[in-house]
């Protein structure tokens, strides 16, 4: 997928990704999510680092923000440079009223949730659509291909209705960057997400799944060009 092509979106989305960006100070590491919201922030801080000087480093979650964050030119680093991120901005899937989000529809969550409990702070950038009550979208799963089966006879033990993530020409499964299948498992309104995802984690074969509790600030962007900022 080519990251440019998601740069065609919504005002909510473009403004909610600027303001997330002017967080940023120099010296920060900063953990660069995935998607069409965060791909705003990272061109904008591309920006901010050409014509106002801004010193950061980026630790990428994905070839795709890879790939963004070159052509904006941020310098990158790894985790094994720094393993403690001063900041993480990323998108989400679905959040809801207590911050708890669903990640994954770009199959990066595995590698978004790692940076995203190696930094200080986590930072989430959505539109107004992303926003519920209550989590009830599907939420990824990522498995070893060699576990798949024993993972969806799991997941349907618990209730769950999963669902192998095809690509888009419908020639195979999707493969992550860590070379594993998703698993879109359907749950129907997630009354307790920590619960789930405990039962997730325990599966054997599982390498990780979408749900994320660790989200301290939420910005939600308007269709009027405005911000809302809800923190933990």
């Amino acid at each position: 997928m080519d990251e440019r092509n998601l740069l065609t979106d919504s005002v909510e989305k473009r403004a909610v990704g600027i303001a997330a960006s002017l967080v940023v100070k120099s010296g920060m590491v900063v953990g660069l999510g995935t998607g069409s919201t965060v791909a705003n922030t990272i061109r904008e801080l591309g920006r901010r680092i050409c014509e106002e000087g801004l010193e950061i480093l980026g630790v990428v979650t994905s070839y795709q923000s890879e790939m963004l964050a070159i052509e904006a030119g941020i310098p990158l680093t790894t985790l094994a440079q720094h393993p403690e991120v001063d900041l993480a901005i990323d998108g989400a899937d679905q959040i809801d009223s207590n911050l708890y989000a669903i990640k994954g529809k770009g199959a990066a969550h595995t590698r978004e949730k790692i940076v995203s409990l190696s930094a200080k702070h986590f930072l989430v950038v959505v539109d107004d659509s992303k926003t519920s009550l209550h989590l009830n979208k599907a939420v990824p799963v990522e498995v070893l291909p060699f576990a798949k089966e024993l993972v969806m006879k799991n997941i349907f033990n618990m209730g769950g209705k999963p669902e192998l993530r095809l690509a888009l020409r419908k020639d195979g499964p999707v493969v992550t960057d860590n070379g594993n299948f998703v698993l879109d498992s359907r749950f129907g309104i997630i009354n307790d997400p920590e619960s789930l995802a405990l039962q997730l984690s325990l599966i054997p074969g599982v390498v990780e799944h979408g749900i994320f509790s660790n989200v301290n600030d939420l910005y939600i962007g308007k269709k009027d060009g405005s911000v809302n900022i809800v923190r933990k």
